[in-house]
């Protein structure tokens, strides 16, 4: 029992320790937003291209005389509620994850619509403004085996209904109750049906449908291993998925008080394609870290000193 107490205490140090490490220190004006905070506090999802996006706007921030820290908080929400509570300055967002996700939209628009969508809403609801995105769209596509597609001679999800009824479809948490995942697609594809959903770490689906333990997987578009293992991708012909353009966001009280963040993370737009994310991501889940990864993006841009 004592050493369940000194378990139980030190848990709630750590925890104590790493809640305020999380939010922000209040300038001497009393705002508790972290306006002019000395350290710059950054979130990322738990996956290969949040985390080299985390460390991205970390390096290049760096690059610019400021401090900053980087944390991995998990889903979407974790980071986008971290963020409207203050407890962080900014992470990269996609445009459908906020359109769909947060937003509840289904309907599908264009891509700059999107994007004006979730930052007017974002601003006007949350007090959360979108800068320019970085370039590359990150979108959702159902990924099959080479062979599959062959033998079953499937080239879009239309085609892969007749089928899907015998297919283990593997994805990852979120998208299993997303409006912009599963309950929308299959309401979308009337008829689409799977034996059976399975949700896993997104960075081991890729293998596993390579494997056969998936008939179908919810990939990244921006994802190395689509090429690495040969897997099809089948053309959302429904125009299901909305675009994902990867985009920095911050409070807009920390970025009227801090313009010239802003000014430095503008300077990022529309720099990578999606062909190069996932270079940039094969790299990292083949073992290189994210940080370096960052930073070769950023110097293959020329964009450090």
């Amino acid at each position: 029992m004592k050493v369940m107490k000194k378990l139980v205490v030190l848990l709630l140090a750590v925890g104590t320790l790493f809640f305020m490490a999380g939010c922000g220190a209040a300038t001497d004006e009393g705002d508790d937003n972290q306006a002019n905070a000395d350290v710059i506090k950054i979130a990322h999802k738990n996956y290969t291209e949040q985390r080299i996006t985390g460390q991205l706007l970390s390096v290049y921030l760096d690059s610019k005389g400021f401090e900053t820290e980087v944390a991995e908080l998990g889903g979407s929400m974790l980071c986008w509620n971290a963020l409207v509570n203050d407890e962080v300055d900014m992470y990269a967002e996609f445009t459908g994850t906020a359109y769909g996700g947060l937003f509840d939209q289904t309907e599908i628009i264009g891509t700059q619509e999107t994007y004006d969508f979730v930052k007017n809403h974002s601003e006007e609801e949350y007090g959360v403004t979108w800068l320019n995105p970085l370039g590359w769209n990150n979108t959702y596509v159902l990924s099959v085996r080479g062979e599959t597609a062959e033998e079953l001679n499937i080239e879009s999800i239309s085609d892969l209904i007749p089928f899907a009824g015998e297919m283990i479809l593997g994805c990852d948490p979120e998208f299993i109750s997303r409006t912009d995942g599963l309950p929308g697609l299959v309401e979308a594809y009337e008829g689409l049906e799977f034996k059976d959903e399975k949700s896993m770490d997104q960075g081991i689906t890729y293998k596993a449908l390579a494997d056969g333990v998936l008939d179908v997987n919810v990939s990244y578009s921006t994802d190395g291993r689509i090429a690495k293992f040969g897997l099809v991708n089948l053309v959302d012909d429904q125009n299901f998925f909305p675009p994902y353009y990867v985009t920095p966001i911050l409070k807009m009280d920390f970025a009227e008080a801090n313009p010239e963040v802003v000014t430095a993370l503008e300077e990022l737009h529309n720099q990578w394609t999606t062909e190069e994310m996932q270079q940039y991501n094969l790299l990292v889940d083949e073992g290189q870290n994210a940080r370096e990864v960052a930073t070769m993006m950023l110097t293959d841009k020329g964009l450090l000193g």
